[in-house]
């Protein structure tokens, strides 16, 4: 291979590994294979978040525990049920950085979430617009579409 090839190889290659994490910091869309049980049932109370945020473990969790699914019984026909586990388990984070056993089952007690919003000061999680970490809309513009990107964050003044 020539040096101008090779260089210019090693550029894209370079630009491609560094760009992929900030990528995928920003970016955890929706699968296109969700079944309409995941909209139907828990979209129906949240925020239908993407099942990356996740590990497998974690999603087991959640939902060998719907009859108390934080303070609510949001339990399903065991069909469903079996539904939403095998595609939330398939898709799953498969990143280390995203793969510990979520505390109590919640995305926001992560390691990852709490560092990525630690900057957020406690009383701005009670704010009327927000109510709670887990209401990621609030402040990601996007977050329906899986885009949770620091350029598209808008923090609600109330």
């Amino acid at each position: 291979m020539n040096p101008i090839k090779m260089k210019k190889t090693i550029f894209i290659a370079t630009t491609f590994l560094l760009a992929s994490p900030f990528t995928f910091a920003g970016k955890m869309t929706m699968p296109t294979d969700a079944p309409a049980s995941y909209e139907a049932e828990c979209a129906s109370c949240h925020m239908a978040y993407p099942p990356a945020l996740l590990s497998q473990q974690s999603w087991k969790n959640v939902m060998s525990g719907l009859s108390k699914h934080f303070g609510t019984d949001a339990s399903v026909d065991p069909k469903t049920q079996t539904e939403l586990t095998n595609w939330l388990v398939k898709n799953a984070t498969t990143r280390q950085k995203y793969s510990e056993t979520a505390p109590e089952n919640r995305i926001t007690k992560t390691s990852w979430f709490i560092r990525k919003h630690d900057e957020v000061r406690p009383e701005v999680w009670k704010r009327a617009s927000i109510k709670s970490p887990a209401n990621c809309g609030a402040c990601h513009s996007d977050a329906a579409n899986g885009i949770f990107s620091e350029k598209n964050i808008k923090i609600p003044a109330k």
